[in-house]
């Protein structure tokens, strides 16, 4: 079989993988929207601090990356809504939770390798209660998404008008951050948190070079997460190498191809006008 669903590690892999695919790729299309793609690729490595400083406490690295991570989330979210405009500050924040880390594993490095696995991941070690524990985490992410799915196009495409209309921006930009910030801790173990970029940014980014609507390039993106994630896993088990370079390599590669066929489909269109 391709993907030797015959192994036990494997079907854990790929159920965890399709769910922080789908919810990854969906979250990720209004990340990229709203431009928001630093303070996410800030979440992510905050999340890593937050594991190393849990095993320095004797805890487990995975109660360190949600603490931290939805803390630093919520935070965000308080802080203002114009996140956009405050790169120098996430910049700063990131410098320097990146810095604790480095610190807390110099502190202790007896299981300095249940952290650094935080920042390349390991979608082939999943257990089957952090395969379960992905999709319950994936589904709730979904209807969390769709409840605020109408205001969040609103707010992303139009945020005075949205205000004017009733939204009430600091509270839908908290539950989404907090959306954010809950998609990377559940993603960052299996794909790690220097490559987070291949299911969070590069689906959604294609999809919205291929897809006009909204719902259409949502759709588009998870449908990319997930060909993304198996053909990775497919690749992995198949030829080799990590799954997380499969990964990325295939994000990259879809991201190329659909701004490709972007250029190419506006130069067919010129002379025609």
């Amino acid at each position: 079989m391709i993907l030797g669903l015959e192994y036990g590690f494997m079907r854990h892999a790929l159920l965890a993988g399709s769910a922080i695919a789908v919810l990854s790729a969906a979250v990720g299309y209004f990340v990229t929207l709203r431009r928001q793609a630093f303070a996410a690729h800030a979440l992510s490595h905050v999340g890593f601090t937050g594991a190393a400083g849990a095993i320095l406490l004797g805890l487990s690295p995975y109660i360190g990356l949600f603490a931290f991570t939805l803390a630093s989330g919520v935070a965000l979210a308080l802080a203002g809504g114009r996140i956009r405009q405050r790169d120098i500050g996430i910049g700063m924040v990131l410098m320097f939770a990146l810095g604790l880390g480095v610190l807390f594993l110099n502190l202790y490095t007896a299981n300095a390798q249940s952290a650094m696995s935080i920042l390349f991941g390991s979608i082939v070690g999943i257990t089957a209660g952090q395969a379960w524990l992905s999709l319950g985490v994936g589904l709730a992410g979904l209807v969390a998404l769709a409840v605020m799915f109408r205001p969040l196009c609103f707010a992303s495409f139009n945020p005075e008008g949205a205000q004017a209309r009733g939204v009430r921006l600091r509270w839908l930009d908290l539950g989404f951050i907090v959306l954010l910030a809950v998609t990377v801790a559940i993603a960052v173990p299996v794909i790690g948190a220097l490559l987070i970029f291949a299911l969070l940014i590069g689906p959604a980014a294609a999809a919205q070079v291929l897809s006009r609507s909204v719902v259409g390039g949502v759709v588009l993106s998870m449908l990319l997460g997930l060909a993304i994630t198996w053909g990775g896993l497919a690749g992995s088990y198949a030829l080799g190498y990590p799954a997380s370079t499969w990964i990325a390599s295939l994000s990259f590669v879809i991201y190329g191809l659909a701004h490709g066929w972007r250029r190419w489909r506006d130069g067919q269109a010129g002379p025609a006008g």
